[in-house]
Protein backbone atom coordinates (compact mmCIF):
# COMPACT_ATOMS: atom_id res chain seq x y z
CA UNK A 1 0.00 0.00 0.00
CA UNK A 2 2.66 2.80 0.76
CA UNK A 3 4.88 1.71 -1.93
CA UNK A 4 1.95 2.49 -4.41
CA UNK A 5 1.41 5.73 -2.71
CA UNK A 6 5.22 6.37 -3.51
CA UNK A 7 4.81 5.26 -6.89
CA UNK A 8 2.21 7.90 -7.52
CA UNK A 9 3.95 11.17 -6.51
CA UNK A 10 0.45 12.99 -6.67
CA UNK A 11 -0.62 10.92 -3.97
CA UNK A 12 2.53 11.47 -2.01
CA UNK A 13 2.25 15.48 -2.25
CA UNK A 14 -1.33 14.99 -0.69
CA UNK A 15 -0.25 12.72 1.77
CA UNK A 16 2.54 15.06 2.76
CA UNK A 17 -0.01 17.90 2.64
CA UNK A 18 -2.36 16.40 5.10
CA UNK A 19 0.13 15.08 7.56
CA UNK A 20 1.41 19.19 7.90
CA UNK A 21 -2.42 20.45 8.23
CA UNK A 22 -2.99 17.53 11.11
CA UNK A 23 0.58 18.71 12.23
CA UNK A 24 -0.94 21.81 12.52
CA UNK A 25 -3.65 21.19 14.55
CA UNK A 26 -1.58 19.45 17.13
CA UNK A 27 1.45 21.93 17.17
CA UNK A 28 1.16 25.74 17.88
CA UNK A 29 1.93 27.94 15.63
CA UNK A 30 -0.02 29.05 11.84
CA UNK A 31 2.84 27.98 9.78
CA UNK A 32 2.68 24.67 8.56
CA UNK A 33 -1.44 25.05 7.60
CA UNK A 34 0.59 26.74 4.15
CA UNK A 35 3.07 24.34 3.58
CA UNK A 36 0.33 21.76 3.98
CA UNK A 37 -2.22 23.66 1.20
CA UNK A 38 1.09 24.37 -1.11
CA UNK A 39 1.66 20.18 -0.73
CA UNK A 40 -1.52 19.60 -1.63
CA UNK A 41 -1.78 22.02 -4.05
CA UNK A 42 1.44 20.32 -5.76
CA UNK A 43 -0.40 16.77 -5.40
CA UNK A 44 -3.33 17.80 -7.41
CA UNK A 45 -1.00 19.45 -10.24
CA UNK A 46 0.88 16.07 -10.61
CA UNK A 47 -2.75 13.95 -10.53
CA UNK A 48 -3.73 16.48 -13.56
CA UNK A 49 -0.85 16.18 -15.28
CA UNK A 50 2.65 13.69 -15.00
CA UNK A 51 5.91 15.91 -14.10
CA UNK A 52 9.12 15.66 -13.28
CA UNK A 53 10.57 16.11 -9.99
CA UNK A 54 12.04 19.10 -10.38
CA UNK A 55 9.12 20.47 -11.69
CA UNK A 56 7.01 19.42 -8.78
CA UNK A 57 9.61 20.97 -6.38
CA UNK A 58 9.55 24.16 -8.86
CA UNK A 59 5.14 23.97 -8.21
CA UNK A 60 5.52 23.89 -4.62
CA UNK A 61 8.52 26.52 -3.97
CA UNK A 62 6.11 29.02 -6.33
CA UNK A 63 2.86 27.83 -3.91
CA UNK A 64 4.18 27.72 -0.39
CA UNK A 65 5.25 31.48 -0.58
CA UNK A 66 2.27 32.06 -2.06
CA UNK A 67 0.00 30.73 0.48
CA UNK A 68 2.15 32.35 2.93
CA UNK A 69 1.38 35.72 1.68
CA UNK A 70 -2.34 35.30 1.31
CA UNK A 71 -2.14 34.30 5.29
CA UNK A 72 -0.59 37.34 6.08
CA UNK A 73 -2.98 39.74 3.71
CA UNK A 74 -5.83 38.11 5.40
CA UNK A 75 -3.98 38.33 8.93
CA UNK A 76 -3.11 41.92 8.28
CA UNK A 77 -7.17 42.62 6.94
CA UNK A 78 -8.57 40.87 10.18
CA UNK A 79 -6.45 42.01 12.98
CA UNK A 80 -9.11 44.43 14.71
CA UNK A 81 -7.41 47.63 15.89
CA UNK A 82 -8.03 47.42 19.50
CA UNK A 83 -6.48 44.20 20.74
CA UNK A 84 -4.47 44.17 23.58
CA UNK A 85 -4.80 47.63 24.19
CA UNK A 86 -5.43 49.16 27.86
CA UNK A 87 -8.34 50.62 27.00
CA UNK A 88 -9.88 47.40 24.77
CA UNK A 89 -11.53 45.82 28.02
CA UNK A 90 -12.13 48.69 30.03
CA UNK A 91 -13.84 51.91 28.05
CA UNK A 92 -17.86 51.37 27.98
CA UNK A 93 -17.72 49.91 31.30
CA UNK A 94 -19.24 51.11 34.18
CA UNK A 95 -17.40 52.09 37.06
CA UNK A 96 -18.14 52.84 40.99
CA UNK A 97 -17.51 56.15 42.51
CA UNK A 98 -14.76 55.47 45.15
CA UNK A 99 -13.87 58.89 46.27
CA UNK A 100 -13.54 62.16 43.69
CA UNK A 101 -11.65 65.59 44.62
CA UNK A 102 -11.06 68.23 41.80
CA UNK A 103 -11.88 66.32 39.36
CA UNK A 104 -9.68 63.30 40.36
CA UNK A 105 -10.09 60.12 42.12
CA UNK A 106 -10.74 56.23 42.50
CA UNK A 107 -13.49 54.37 41.29
CA UNK A 108 -14.07 50.42 41.06
CA UNK A 109 -14.82 48.59 37.65
CA UNK A 110 -15.37 44.59 38.28
CA UNK A 111 -13.59 44.04 41.52
CA UNK A 112 -10.27 46.39 40.63
CA UNK A 113 -9.73 49.67 42.00
CA UNK A 114 -8.47 52.13 39.60
CA UNK A 115 -7.09 55.75 39.60
CA UNK A 116 -9.73 57.93 37.64
CA UNK A 117 -10.22 61.61 36.49
CA UNK A 118 -13.07 63.52 34.99
CA UNK A 119 -13.34 63.35 30.92
CA UNK A 120 -12.94 66.45 29.58
CA UNK A 121 -16.36 68.24 29.77
CA UNK A 122 -17.69 65.91 32.19
CA UNK A 123 -19.88 67.01 34.74
CA UNK A 124 -18.74 66.24 38.88
CA UNK A 125 -19.74 62.87 39.65
CA UNK A 126 -22.77 62.71 42.87
CA UNK A 127 -22.05 60.34 45.64
CA UNK A 128 -23.28 56.43 44.34
CA UNK A 129 -23.58 58.39 40.70
CA UNK A 130 -23.25 55.49 38.01
CA UNK A 131 -19.73 56.08 36.07
CA UNK A 132 -18.49 55.20 32.10
CA UNK A 133 -15.14 55.15 31.51
CA UNK A 134 -14.60 57.07 28.32
CA UNK A 135 -11.21 56.70 27.83
CA UNK A 136 -7.79 55.20 29.57
CA UNK A 137 -4.33 57.37 30.26
CA UNK A 138 -1.90 54.91 30.60
CA UNK A 139 -3.69 53.65 34.35
CA UNK A 140 -6.08 56.41 34.28
CA UNK A 141 -9.23 55.85 33.59
CA UNK A 142 -11.36 58.60 32.11
CA UNK A 143 -14.76 58.56 33.17
CA UNK A 144 -17.76 60.41 33.06
CA UNK A 145 -21.45 60.03 34.68
CA UNK A 146 -23.30 57.27 32.60
CA UNK A 147 -26.62 57.79 31.29
CA UNK A 148 -28.71 55.58 32.73
CA UNK A 149 -31.74 54.69 30.75
CA UNK A 150 -35.49 54.23 32.85
CA UNK A 151 -36.19 50.70 32.17
CA UNK A 152 -39.25 50.53 29.24
CA UNK A 153 -38.23 54.21 28.22
CA UNK A 154 -35.87 54.68 24.83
Amino acid sequence: MISEWLADPGLAWLAAGLVLVVAEMVLPGAFLLWLGLASIGTGLVCRVATTSFAVQVVIFAVLAPLSIACAMTMRRKSRPANVNTPGSGLVGRHATLLRFEAGEGRVRVGDSDWPARLAPGAAMPAVDMPLEVVAVDGLVLLVRPAVVVAAGVK
